[in-house]
Order: C-alpha cells, then structure tokens, then sequence
C-alpha cells in the first residue's frame, strides 16, 4: 500500500467517525488497535511460512515394507503415518520427514538424517552414525510378518502372595505382600538390529503391604511406582516398574520390606528401603 493510499484512508476514517461522535482521543486509539492488528497479522504470515513443512512426497515414498539390503530381514512395514516393526513387543510409532530428517515420534522425538531415498531405496543414519541401507520388499509373503501382531508386555504379570510370620519385641506379627499387575502401560525405550530406537510396552504392578499383631492392624497400604518418585531420578522412573516388595528383616526400626524399582528385561534397578515402624509409621530409605 503507498503511503499516500494510506493518508487518504487514514483521513477518511477520521471524517466517518468523528460524524459517528467519536472524539480524536478515541480515533487515534482505534487507529493504533488497527496498526497493531495488521502487524501481529503479518508477523503470523511470516512465522508460517519459515516454519519447516512436512515432505508429503517422501512420506509417500516410504509406505510399504522395507527389508534390510544385507541380511534381507524383514525391518518394518509403513502405512499412512506409522511405523509397524513384525514383532509383538515392539510399539508402532508414528513418523514424520522434515527437511531430509525422518523423525519418530514416539515418548520422544528421534531424528534420523535420511542419505538417500527413492521408490525403492531408503538409506539413513542410525543412532551411531552407520549408515542402514534398506530397500522395499516384492513380496508379498513379508506382508504375514505382520499379521495379528499386537504390542504386549514382556513380564509375566502374574498376581503374587506371599506372607511372612516374624516375632519382635516378643509379640508375633503377619505380614502379607500382594503383587497386583495393572493395565498401567509403562514403555521403554531399546535399539533394534539397525540402531533405530523401538518402545517396548510393559504393564507395571501395584504391591499391598499389610502387618498385624495378632487382631490388630498395624499397618496396610497400597504401593504405587509413583510413591518412590522422591528417591529416583525422573527421566529413569518412567521407564521402570514397581517389581516386587521383599521381606529384609526387623529390628527396633521397625519391620523392613525391600521395594524393587527396576527397568524391565535389564540389570538397572533401585532398591527402597521401606521401614513399617511398631506404631504403623511408614518411612523409605534409598539403599545405597
């Protein structure tokens, strides 16, 4: 617009709204509310067009299944915006290209910059840096590589109960443990043959503790994965689940049951302390 469009425009609305009634005061902030309109448009228009856009044509490109050029496995199968791996322990994960980056984009994004890609070549980098060179299968019995797979979890999820008699103080006390398996999901991620990261679903466990002396109640309670949350790290929690809760032992402190926090299917867990006091106090202590 020329600077003498806008004067004309300016003065035409000035004429329109001071037979409106409108003093100058109000006219000059109405103009600035105008300004400031068109501006925030304008800086919209310019954010959109630099943000990265999605490669609809190379997400075309990579529907269908792919096998690995060396070993001629079968690695995924691709269709509309999902990823599907042809085992049942591995979550499908959906997926988007950017700017010659396929991203997955499961618990978080992982980038894999893409080397080369073609109708029926797709080669890109893995988490280390090699380069995985896979082509798309021709046949059609891969396609059963990938039937009736559904993600389960790989621990048992049996219910557990056990219970301990133990004597303290001379008095008697009954302690029962009860292991609860949930539909809770808990999901973890590992590398697959080629470096690319894959979730692994689990289901995690809610564990009852109870204690009496004789009749009476001394304590009993519902423990969550999240009630240990203090004593670990974040970003190692989500990906574990509450095991088990073993007997350890008694003394003064009270009686001592070891809560196992544990990443499935590897060695990496935490052991809590969890002290039931005589008086039905509860405290936790991370052992080191």
């Amino acid at each position: 617009m020329m600077k003498g469009e806008t004067i004309k425009k300016s003065t035409w609305l000035r004429k329109m709204l001071l037979r409106s009634g409108m003093q100058p005061f109000g006219f000059c902030l109405f103009l600035l509310c105008l300004l400031l309109a068109s501006c925030n448009q304008t800086k919209t228009s310019k954010d959109s067009a630099t943000e990265p856009q999605e490669d609809k044509r190379a997400k075309e490109l990579l529907q269908g299944i792919w096998i690995n050029e060396d070993e001629g496995d079968v690695v995924f199968n691709v269709k509309g915006d999902t990823i599907y791996y042809p085992t049942s322990t591995n979550m499908p994960v959906a997926f988007i290209i950017v700017n010659d980056t396929l991203i997955l984009q499961g618990n978080q994004d992982v980038r894999y910059a893409i080397r080369r890609q073609s109708p029926h070549i797709f080669e890109f980098e893995n988490q280390n840096g090699d380069v995985v060179k896979l082509t798309k299968s021709t046949n059609d019995e891969d396609l059963l590589e990938f039937e009736d797979v559904q993600p389960h979890a790989i621990n048992q999820g049996l219910l557990i109960k056990r219970d301990t008699v133990i004597m303290a103080h001379g008095e008697r006390y009954h302690c029962y443990v009860q292991v609860n398996p949930t539909s809770y999901k808990v999901f973890k991620t590992s590398y697959n043959s080629e470096g690319v990261s894959v979730e692994n679903v689990y289901y995690d466990n809610i564990i009852n503790l109870a204690v009496f002396n004789g009749t009476r109640r001394v304590f009993s309670s519902d423990f969550h994965k999240n009630d240990f949350r203090k004593h670990i790290p974040e970003d190692i929690i989500k990906q574990c689940i509450l095991s088990d809760m073993i007997f350890s032992g008694a003394d003064a402190s009270g009686i001592h049951y070891d809560a196992e926090i544990c990443i499935p299917d590897s060695p990496s867990s935490y052991v809590v302390d969890v002290v039931v006091a005589y008086d039905g106090k509860v405290t936790f202590h991370v052992e080191e």
